[in-house]
C-alpha cells in the first residue's frame, strides 16, 4: 500500500524577524495587523513561517513591545516621539532633514531613506548613533512627495522599459510597462511620471508623459529643463484664446478714473534685445524746486481679474522664467509684449507712485494711484549710459531717438542727468544704513541663427541701471511702508530678506581668509560694512566671482510673506515687489491690495496671502535653477568647440573626489577628478581646502590658478570635466 505524501513544511529561520515586524508595524502604527498580513507583507506563505511570526507576536506582546488591540490583531506601542521635516538628498543616496524641531539638520544614513525622494515632506523618528554620539534619523513614511515627474533616458525592452534619471538625486530608475511607453525609442529623453511603487519592488512604477526628443539636441535639452522642474513652455489653448478676447483698447471712460500723466515727460531704459517693458520714469521741474519723479509701472491688474483662466494660469507660473535663448513668459505674449508693455509712443494703463523729492534725494511727498501715460522715449541701458557718462545735456551722436514730442532732446537728457544724480544720493545713503553691495558678474553667450554659443559676455551693472535700480527700490519700499505702517494692521505682500547665519559667516570669513581678506562680524553694522569692503576690493579680481558667490551663499534666501520682518540686505524696514507685474506675480497681488486699500476696503485674509507667497517663493526657486540650468547647458556647449586649448582658472572648489576649476575669461565650471592627476596620489585636506599629494606634498588649494584642458563634455547631464595641467605659475604651457 503507497503511503501517503505529507506536505513538506519549510524549517528555514526567518532572519532579524523581531526588527522586521516592528518595522512593519512602526512603519503603519495607526493600523493593527494579523500574523496573515505580516507574513504576505514579508512574502512567505508556508506552516513554519506563520508559526514563527504567531511566535514572535506573542513574544513582543509579552515584552510589551506590541500591543493586542483585538483578538489576534497587533499594533506598535510607540514610545517614540515622531517628527516631520523635509529630506534633502545627497548624491550618494544618504540625506538630511531640514527640521523646525532641531537646530542642526538630521542625517539619514541610505539604508534609512526608506524609498522617500528628495524634497519630500517625510515623517521621521530620530536616534543617537552609539559611536557618533550624533543624532540620526529614520524614515517612517513619506507624507507628500515633492514630485512626480522626472526627465530621463528610456531604454526599452521587449516587454518592459526603464527610465534613468538626469537628475543624480533620483536614485531608482523608474520601471514602465511597455504599454506605458507612450510609443517613446530606445534612447529618446522622455518625462515620466511615477504612478505606484509596489511594496516589494526595487523600482517605482511610472508611465511616459511625453518624449522631449533625442538626447544632446538643444530644443531637447531646453525643453528637458523646463520639464524637470515642471516649468510649462507653452500656454494651454484656452489661455490663449481668452486672453486674445480682452479689451485693450484705451478710452476715454476709463482715462477718466485715473490721473492723466500723458504730458509729463516719460521714458523706459531697458535692456537693448528687452521686449516687454513694464516700467517707465517721469521727470517734471516743480515750481517750489522740488523734483516730481514718478515710477509707472503696467497695469497689469487691469486686465488679469480674480477668478479667471488667465489669473489662474498666471498663479500656477508664478514667474517668467529667463533660459539662456528663451523667455518663458508668465502672460501671453498679446499682455506682455503688447497691451501691458510700455512701448515708445503709446498710450498705456499704468498703476504709479509720484514722488516730490528734493535736492537731497529726500522724498517731501508721496502719491499712489492708475494712471495713464505716454512714453515719449525709449532707452537702452547703454544709451542711457552714454548720456550719463558725456556729463553734458547734449544726447551723443550713438544714441539715435527719433520722432520724440518734445523739441528737444535735452529735456531728456537734462532728466536723465539729474535722476541719476539723486540715484547717486539714494544709494549712498542706503550704503551708509547698512545695505550689501552685491553686484555678481553675470555670463552672457552671444549666440547664432541655430542657438549656438559663439562668444560669452559678462553682464555688469553701470550707472544707467543703477539709475533703474534705484527708483524701483525707491518705489517697493514706500508701498510697503504706506501700507506696512497703517493701523490696525493690514495684509500685504512682502519681500523679507532674514539675517545671515552666524555659522555661514564664519565659514565665508575662513574661507575668505585664504585669499587675504578679513571679515569683521563684531555686530551687523561691522558685519555689513566689512562684507562691502570685500565685495569691492574682490572686484575685477581673478576671485571675483567665487568670493561674491560664497558671499551670497552666506546669506539667507529672500522669500515672499505676509509677516514682515525687514530686508537685511537691502536694509530696509519694509520692502514689497511692485515694479514687475509682466513677469512676477507677487507684484500683481501687491497692486490689489495696494488698490483694494486705497478703496478704503478692510484687510485681507492673511492666510490665503500666505499661502500664494508660498507657491510664489517656491516658483522662484524651481525658476531659478531652471535658468541656471541652461546656463551651465550653454556653457557646456560653448567648452565642446574648444576640446584642445589649455585655459587659465582658478579652484573654486575642492572635495574628496576632486577639485572645481572656473575658468577666468567665460567663468565655464567644471572638475577635475581626483584619479585624473597621476602625477601622486592626491588626499582631500578639509582644513586647508585642498587636495594634497602624498609622496610630493604638491597642493593645490581653493584659490589657485591653474592650467585645463577639456576632457569630456556631457551635455545630457550637465557635467564639465578638465585635465589638470598644472599650476599656472609653473608655465606648465
Amino acid at each position: 500500500m503507497a503511503r501517503k505524501k505529507r506536505r513538506k513544511n519549510s524549517n528555514n529561520k526567518i532572519s532579524n524577524l523581531t526588527n522586521t515586524i516592528l518595522s512593519i508595524l512602526k512603519k503603519e502604527r495607526n493600523k493593527s495587523f494579523n500574523y496573515k498580513q505580516i507574513a504576505a507583507k514579508l512574502g512567505v506563505n508556508d506552516a513554519s513561517s506563520r508559526n514563527q511570526i504567531i511566535k514572535k507576536l506573542q513574544q513582543l506582546k509579552a515584552k510589551q513591545e506590541i500591543e493586542e488591540v483585538e483578538r489576534g490583531k497587533f499594533k506598535a506601542l510607540v514610545t517614540t516621539q515622531y517628527h516631520t521635516g523635509i529630506l534633502d538628498l545627497t548624491a550618494k543616496g544618504s540625506g538630511f532633514i531640514i527640521c523646525d524641531d532641531f537646530e542642526d539638520d538630521i542625517y539619514v544614513a541610505s539604508n534609512n531613506i526608506n524609498r522617500a525622494l528628495d524634497g519630500d515632506e517625510v515623517e521621521f523618528y530620530p536616534y543617537k548613533r552609539k559611536k557618533r554620539g550624533k543624532l540620526e534619523g529614520e524614515i517612517t513614511q513619506v507624507i507628500k512627495r515633492a514630485k512626480t515627474d522626472y526627465v530621463g533616458v528610456v531604454q526599452v525592452h521587449s516587454n518592459y522599459a526603464f527610465v534613468i534619471p538626469d537628475s543624480p538625486k533620483m536614485y531608482k530608475d523608474i520601471f514602465v510597462p511597455i504599454n506605458k511607453t507612450n510609443k517613446a525609442e530606445d534612447g529618446d529623453k522622455v518625462l515620466v511620471t511615477l504612478e505606484d511603487w509596489p511594496e516589494k519592488a526595487d523600482s517605482p512604477y511610472g508611465k511616459i508623459l511625453k518624449v522631449l526628443g533625442k538626447p544632446g539636441e538643444h530644443s531637447t535639452e531646453i525643453h528637458s529643463i523646463l520639464a524637470e522642474y515642471g516649468l510649462p513652455y507653452e500656454f494651454p489653448h484656452d489661455v490663449e484664446a481668452y486672453a486674445n478676447t480682452i479689451d485693450t483698447s484705451i478710452s476715454e471712460a476709463e482715462i477718466a478714473k485715473r490721473r492723466d500723466m500723458r504730458k509729463t515727460l516719460t521714458f523706459t531704459i531697458d535692456p537693448k534685445d528687452a521686449k516687454d517693458f513694464d516700467d517707465a520714469l517721469s521727470f517734471k521741474v516743480l515750481e517750489d524746486g522740488l523734483f516730481e519723479i514718478g515710477i509707472h509701472i503696467a497695469d497689469v491688474s487691469h486686465y488679469v481679474q480674480p477668478n479667471t483662466i488667465l489669473d489662474d494660469e498666471a498663479y500656477e507660473r508664478a514667474t517668467s522664467v529667463y533660459l539662456v535663448d528663451r523667455v518663458v513668459p508668465m502672460l501671453p505674449e498679446i499682455l506682455s509684449n503688447k497691451a501691458c508693455s510700455l512701448r515708445p509712443h503709446e498710450e498705456k494703463y499704468t498703476f504709479s507712485a509720484v514722488f516730490k523729492i528734493n535736492d537731497k534725494a529726500e522724498v517731501m511727498d508721496q502719491w499712489f494711484g492708475r494712471t495713464v501715460t505716454y512714453s515719449d522715449a525709449r532707452f537702452a541701458y547703454e544709451e542711457a549710459q552714454a548720456v550719463i557718462e558725456s556729463k553734458t545735456n547734449t544726447i551723443p551722436q550713438e544714441v539715435s531717438l527719433t520722432g520724440e514730442t518734445y523739441q528737444t532732446h535735452q529735456d531728456i537728457a537734462d532728466a536723465i542727468l539729474k535722476m541719476d544724480e539723486l540715484a547717486k544720493k539714494m544709494r549712498s545713503k542706503r550704503m551708509r544704513l547698512g545695505a550689501i553691495s552685491f553686484d555678481k558678474v553675470e555670463v552672457k553667450f552671444n549666440l547664432d541663427e541655430a542657438n549656438n554659443p559663439i562668444g560669452v559676455f559678462f553682464k555688469t551693472s553701470k550707472d544707467a541701471n543703477k539709475l533703474i535700480e534705484e527708483f524701483m527700490l525707491l518705489a517697493n519700499r514706500k508701498v510697503a511702508e504706506f501700507i506696512g505702517k497703517q493701523k490696525p494692521q493690514k495684509t500685504f505682500i512682502y519681500r523679507v530678506h532674514d539675517e545671515p547665519d552666524d555659522s555661514k559667516l564664519a565659514a565665508l570669513q575662513n574661507i575668505v581668509g585664504r585669499f587675504g581678506y578679513k571679515l569683521n562680524l563684531k555686530d551687523r553694522k561691522s558685519t555689513t560694512a566689512s562684507l562691502n569692503s570685500l565685495l569691492n576690493e574682490v572686484a575685477g579680481k581673478k576671485e571675483q566671482n567665487l568670493v561674491d558667490t560664497l558671499a551670497i551663499r552666506s546669506m539667507s534666501k529672500a522669500e515672499y510673506t505676509t509677516h514682515n520682518i525687514g530686508h537685511y540686505g537691502l536694509a530696509f524696514n519694509y520692502y514689497s515687489h511692485f515694479t514687475s507685474p509682466i513677469r512676477r506675480y507677487p507684484d500683481v497681488m501687491a497692486h490689489r491690495l495696494l488698490q483694494h486699500y486705497l478703496d478704503g476696503g478692510k484687510s485681507a485674509n492673511e492666510a490665503i496671502y500666505e499661502e500664494k507667497c508660498q507657491h510664489s517663493s517656491n516658483m522662484e526657486y524651481l525658476a531659478t535653477k531652471a535658468e541656471r540650468d541652461s546656463i551651465k547647458y550653454m556653457q557646456i556647449r560653448f567648452m565642446q568647440d574648444h576640446e584642445n586649448e589649455a585655459f587659465v582658472g582658478v579652484i573654486s572648489g575642492v572635495t574628496d573626489w576632486g577639485i572645481y576649476v572656473e575658468i577666468i575669461d567665460n567663468k565655464c565650471e567644471g572638475m577635475v577628478r581626483i584619479r585624473d592627476i597621476k602625477d601622486d596620489y592626491y588626499e582631500f585636506d578639509e582644513s586647508q581646502f585642498a587636495i594634497i599629494g602624498r609622496e610630493t606634498k604638491h597642493m593645490y588649494q581653493l584659490g589657485d590658478e591653474v592650467i585645463v584642458k577639456v576632457k569630456d563634455t556631457d551635455l545630457v547631464k550637465k557635467h564639465l570635466d578638465f585635465y589638470l595641467l598644472g599650476k599656472h605659475e609653473d608655465d606648465t604651457v
